[in-house]
C-alpha cells in the first residue's frame, strides 16, 4: 500500500526528473546554436546574458557560477574581440564588461538561433509566464 509519503516522494521524483531533463534540453540546444557561431556554451551564455554594461559578479550572478569561472570565460571572449574591461563608473575597484560593437552584433545573432526551435517553444506565451512563477516560487520557497 502506497502511504501518502510514499505518494509525495514520487510526484517530486517524477517532477525533479522533468525538471532535470528540460535543463539538460536546454543546455544541449544552447550548446549546438552555440557551436554554429563557434562559441562554447560558456561563452554563449555570458553572451546571452550581457544585456547590458555589468561587473563580473554580475555577470557570474546571472550565469549562475563562480567569479572566477566567469573571468575565464570573459578573458575568451575579449581575445575574440567580443568584450571590453572598463573602468566601473563609481567603484575603482571593479571593472565593467561591455559587449564591443562585433560582440553586440553577435549577441543578436546568438538571441535569434536560441529561439528557434526551443525546449519551450511548444509552451504558449501564458504558458510561459505560468511555469516561470511556479519554478520561481520554487526556488524561492514562497
Amino acid at each position: 500500500m502506497t502511504t501518502p509519503a510514499d505518494a509525495q516522494a514520487i510526484a517530486e521524483r517524477q517532477l525533479c526528473g522533468l525538471v532535470n531533463g528540460l535543463a539538460q534540453r536546454i543546455a544541449e540546444h544552447v550548446r549546438e546554436r552555440a557551436a554554429t557561431l563557434g562559441l562554447t556554451a560558456s561563452q554563449a551564455t555570458a553572451l546571452r546574458e550581457m544585456s547590458g554594461p555589468m561587473t563580473m559578479r554580475e555577470l557570474a550572478e546571472r550565469m549562475s557560477c563562480e567569479p572566477s569561472n566567469t573571468t575565464f570565460v570573459v578573458d575568451k571572449l575579449e581575445g575574440q574581440g567580443l568584450v571590453e574591461r572598463h573602468p566601473h563608473p563609481t567603484d575603482r575597484r571593479a571593472k565593467h564588461l561591455v559587449l564591443t560593437a562585433e560582440g553586440a552584433a553577435l549577441r543578436e545573432r546568438l538571441l535569434g538561433l536560441l529561439v528557434l526551435d526551443s525546449p519551450l517553444s511548444g509552451l504558449t506565451p501564458q504558458d510561459q509566464r505560468v511555469l516561470h512563477g511556479l519554478l520561481a516560487q520554487a526556488l524561492t520557497g514562497s
